[in-house]
């Protein structure tokens, strides 16, 4: 087994690498091969026994993504992008990574040979949808993103689809929750707050909330969005079907909720670590986000999340705080 990891350095590429490396196997088979990709050169995983290549660079540069492909992967992991927030403020960055980038990657699949179809799962998002929303948006609700990100995800979804109706890979796109709660420093994606209202509070330290305590999300772990990238791998392309794209399963809650949450967890000292602080610019980005999901076809296809925020914040505690936080 062979593995392509684009978005090889960012927090999810890490743990998906992590729990590869510890597991050993993909799809039943030993891993032989990892070749991650990021726009500075990745590290090598010190505990892995096979071989390691490193790229570097540009993936919407067509020859990184052909020396990228070289190899031929069986399985690719793309993971590469811009973030929702740096994708609204930068157009033409957003584009020429998240959308250039794909096309670059997907053109070096279709290029390499005529036998060669594997399998690539492509880390969407929910917010290739845009209100009005109904209660619960199913997978065939109409794509109407109201971000630029959101748009250039649908774009991806639109090509990935077709190049494999075409049989020029065989791909999966898996519409990610928020991931909450993000390890590390905060980043420039609009959903940010979601993570930073839980973390810096365990962390001593104080978080800004810039929206009401009425906004509503749909969050899964990084534990979690790491079991949907393996999970998808694995996926006979017959039980997906020709509507390869699908969102994944989440806990639907308010920030409110989430706040309560931490307090259980932590206490009223912690949860008091929050202070407000209104963005108009986030404001507006998450009022066009969707909020809870009929997440049934990727429920039975097997895809499996937390039951609730209670459990998200005590995922983070163990896999990030070793269990002890600053109370």
């Amino acid at each position: 087994m062979h593995i392509l990891i684009t978005g090889a350095a960012g927090m999810i590429g890490r743990k998906l690498i992590a729990r590869l490396i510890g597991a050993g196997v993909l799809n039943n088979k030993p891993i032989e091969k990892l070749t991650l990709l990021d726009v500075n050169a990745p590290q090598k995983p010190a505990a892995f026994a096979g071989r390691v290549e490193t790229v570097g660079g540009d993936i919407a540069d067509p020859a990184i993504a052909r020396v990228a492909i070289a190899g031929r992967p069986d399985v690719i992991f793309h993971l590469a992008a811009i973030v929702s927030g740096e994708a609204e403020l930068d157009f033409e960055k957003g584009m020429h990574v998240n959308f250039d980038g794909s096309r670059a990657l997907f053109e070096a699949v279709r290029a390499a040979d005529d036998d060669y179809r594997p399998r690539v799962v492509f880390t969407s998002s929910i917010a290739v949808f845009g209100a009005p929303f109904p209660e619960a948006i199913p997978d065939d609700f109409a794509l109407t993103p109201l971000t630029s990100y959101g748009a250039q995800k649908v774009m991806v979804e639109q090509m990935l689809a077709d190049y494999t109706r075409r049989g020029f890979l065989d791909g999966i796109g898996i519409r990610l929750p928020n991931i909450a709660v993000r390890p590390g420093r905060p980043n420039k994606a609009a959903s940010g707050f979601f993570s930073s209202i839980i973390r810096e509070p365990l962390n001593g330290e104080e978080a800004v909330l810039p929206v009401e305590d009425t906004v509503r999300g749909w969050h899964a772990s990084p534990r979690a969005a790491v079991s949907f990238l393996i999970h998808a791998a694995g996926l006979d392309a017959k039980e997906i079907g020709p509507r390869v794209n699908l969102t994944m399963p989440g806990v639907c809650c308010t920030v409110a909720e989430q706040i309560a949450a931490l307090r259980r967890a932590a206490g009223d000292k912690v949860a008091a670590r929050i202070r407000r602080e209104s963005d108009p610019l986030i404001m507006r980005i998450v009022a066009g986000w969707p909020s809870r999901f009929d997440a049934r076809r990727a429920l039975a296809l097997g895809f499996k999340a937390e039951a609730s925020f209670d459990e998200i914040v005590r995922v983070h505690i163990d896999d990030e705080l070793s269990g002890r936080f600053t109370a």
